[in-house]
């Protein structure tokens, strides 16, 4: 069963979802879906600390357990977006090459667009090749309010 957590947030109210102990989602806009338990659990407690330090700048890595959903693909993405440095940016094309798939800057787009845990594996630091702020799930004033607090 999911359990969810909505917190406030300098960017609005944001849902946590935990499951079987890992987190599984943050919604970037606050929602529950039926049949989830509206509870706070110190898994969600801790993720929204987290999440409130890396907004107050003190915070550049966190440390609760992850489980996002998706195919094969989707996950080797994600695992590289969180290899991308606090404060750093790569462009989808580089995501791409280092996952040994030259052509799937498109993809690595996607994958990022699929997201379920943004922030805590960073999507937002993922920018285009000319080094503009292209696509972000959550729009794009959330990524460059994002890519300017760990610029600070």
């Amino acid at each position: 069963m999911t359990t969810v957590q909505t917190i406030e947030t300098p960017l609005g109210n944001m849902t946590l979802a935990e499951a079987d102990g890992k987190l599984t989602e943050l919604r970037l806009k606050a929602r529950e879906n039926d049949g989830e338990r509206k509870q706070s659990t110190p898994l969600l407690r801790k993720a929204a600390q987290e999440l409130n330090e890396y907004f107050d700048g003190k915070r550049k890595a966190f440390s609760v357990p992850l489980q996002p959903s998706g195919t094969a693909f989707q996950q080797a993405v994600w695992a590289a977006l969180q290899a991308i440095p606090y404060g750093e940016t790569r462009a989808y094309g580089e995501i791409a090459r280092q996952l040994g798939k030259p052509n799937a800057a498109r993809a690595v787009g996607m994958a990022n667009n699929r997201n379920p845990l943004p922030v805590f594996i960073p999507c937002h630091r993922v920018i285009g090749a000319n080094g503009k702020l292209v696509g972000y799930g959550g729009g794009l004033r959330i990524k460059e309010f994002l890519l300017k607090l760990e610029t600070k």
